[in-house]
């Protein structure tokens, strides 16, 4: 999904406005949907946690933005919309100071009314646990309560991603309510239109509608405006075989299947009338995370060997087939939008084994095994690293691929002494510092140099878009010279629906209010 912004990203607006027309977010206008019933959900695995601000894990979004709800949110044009907030923060002058007020009478799953403390201490626990948090923090000098619904943060210096990293669903500046917040969650007490109510590993969990929501009055628009819980549960289904996600779709077991093989589209096709494929576009895109911290991969010029041995192109082939769901170019952001630039595109697909294992004995490589770590729940992560794996031994280089669930690869990655590439990827956001979170500080790979400290600070001190956009050039080409991670290239998303799950909007992280049941 190729998204755009409100205010200092206004100008990528017509650049994104393909998702709309292709009907990315079609189904902001519903007729009356049928109250009741439960929607069986089949996802690409188990949530190693329910955490919404620990795990940046597009899964724990995807289930936990039902339970809390942040200040702000996207709309359907990837503005910045109020959510919780009443409306839009006053800014000072200086860019220093944000005052937010609260709806008024918003309740938590608990039945008492939001209050600023809440805010306060939901936001302190997020810049302490949440690798997005925690990049905000440095930026933040005071964030204090003004009143029963007034919030001030204050800021060093300017910091223009502020807003967007307040609104995204992964890794979230979930709100919720102060007496449940525990450094390990317990109690999952937010103000979604769902509420927790059970969760078996590796079965389900379930969340309810929660009848004392209090929705906005803005008609619905991407993740912002109006929610409501049409269906009585919502049950996340782990399901890590991707031909099972797919089986149960064509069966009716699911009412929706997320992140399917592209080569399926044949046969969800097939399976019309009662089956829909949704093709989201421009999604996102897979990128492979260097271990910067411990192992073999510490050295930057071994980094830059084994960049040398991988050829992208032939990584996308090997992950998405069909190349109507693929692109393959260097550049981190498209054509047309403020933020595409060239630099470092010399040495992005170069798949040069003989350079690579030049550059790897000047390194002084000695034949440690590369570890690389990738999840079959995420067929396309699974079949790229195999061919990685394949490119890095032509270029005389060991490797070690370990192939495990999602979750242990989330819980497994946070540990600098068990692995030294992992795949994954991001969606494609409008604003550089949302994704991929290495971009931030204390993400699995660890990637802190002076470099990086000084492209991205004089990026995100300036506020001016257009400015911004000359700056991101240097921040793409330090990420290319230093090798934290490796942009793959871009692809389409492929899910689907049964027919009877109305109401629906295709999302990067899929949501179901505003979604029922036919009868």
């Amino acid at each position: 999904m190729k998204p755009t912004r409100g205010s200092p990203w206004r100008p990528l607006a017509g650049a994104f406005a393909a998702c709309v027309a292709l009907g990315l977010w079609a189904g902001a206008a519903q007729a009356e949907l049928p109250k009741g019933g439960a929607a069986n959900l089949a996802m690409v695995g188990e949530p190693q946690g329910l955490d919404p601000m620990v795990s940046t894990a597009d899964l724990v979004g995807t289930i936990m933005q039902h339970v809390y709800e942040p200040l702000y949110t996207f709309d359907a044009n990837w503005n910045v919309a109020p959510m919780l907030a009443e409306g839009m923060p006053v800014v000072s002058k200086d860019g220093l100071s944000y005052s937010f007020t609260i709806r008024k009478g918003v309740k938590l799953h608990n039945g008492r009314d939001l209050n600023a403390d809440d805010v306060v201490a939901s936001l302190q626990r997020w810049m302490e646990l949440s690798p997005r948090g925690k990049s905000v923090a440095k930026e933040v000098e005071s964030l204090s309560a003004k009143g029963p619904l007034g919030v001030e943060l204050k800021l060093k210096n300017p910091y223009a991603p502020l807003l967007a990293q307040l609104a995204l669903p992964s890794g979230m500046a979930a709100i919720m309510a102060k007496e449940s917040i525990a450094p390990q969650l317990k109690d999952f007490i937010g103000t979604g239109p769902y509420k927790f109510k059970e969760r078996r590993p590796d079965q389900f969990t379930v969340l309810t509608r929660f009848d004392g929501y209090s929705a906005r009055k803005e008609a619905p628009s991407g993740y912002a405006g109006r929610r409501e819980a049409v269906l009585d549960e919502l049950r996340f289904v782990p399901v890590p075989n991707a031909n099972t996600r797919v089986e149960g779709s064509l069966s009716g077991q699911f009412q929706y299947a997320d992140l399917l093989p592209v080569e399926a589209i044949g046969r969800i096709e097939k399976g019309a009338p009662a089956v829909v494929p949704i093709v989201t576009k421009n999604f996102g895109f897979p990128y492979i995370v260097f271990n910067t911290k411990e192992g073999v991969l510490t050295s930057q010029p071994l980094r830059r060997a084994v960049q040398t041995a991988v050829g992208q192109g032939e990584l996308m082939a090997a992950g998405f087939g069909d190349n109507r769901f693929f692109v393959v170019e260097p550049n981190f952001f498209p054509k047309g939008t403020p933020y595409y630039a060239a630099t470092g595109s010399n040495v992005y697909n170069t798949r040069n084994p003989q350079a690579a294992k030049e550059a790897a004995a000047k390194a002084g490589y000695n034949g440690q095994p590369i570890r690389i770590m990738a999840s079959r729940q995420y067929e396309f992560h699974y079949n790229m690293a195999l061919v990685m794996s394949e490119q890095l031994k032509k270029a005389g280089f060991k490797t070690d691929l370990q192939v495990v669930d999602w979750a242990t690869l989330v819980q497994r990655r946070n540990d600098p002494k068990l692995w030294d590439v992992y795949f994954t990827h991001s969606g494609l956001f409008p604003e550089p510092m949302l994704s991929p979170p290495q971009l931030g500080d204390d993400a699995p790979g660890w990637w802190d140099s002076a470099a990086k400290k000084s492209s991205l600070k004089a990026f995100n001190q300036e506020t001016d878009s257009g400015k911004r956009g000359a700056l991101w050039g240097t921040v793409q080409q330090t990420v290319y010279d230093e090798v934290p991670f490796i942009e793959v290239g871009k692809f389409n998303g492929l899910s689907a629906r049964s027919a009877k799950l109305e109401g629906y909007t295709p999302a990067i992280w899929p949501f179901f209010w505003n979604t029922g049941l036919a009868k």
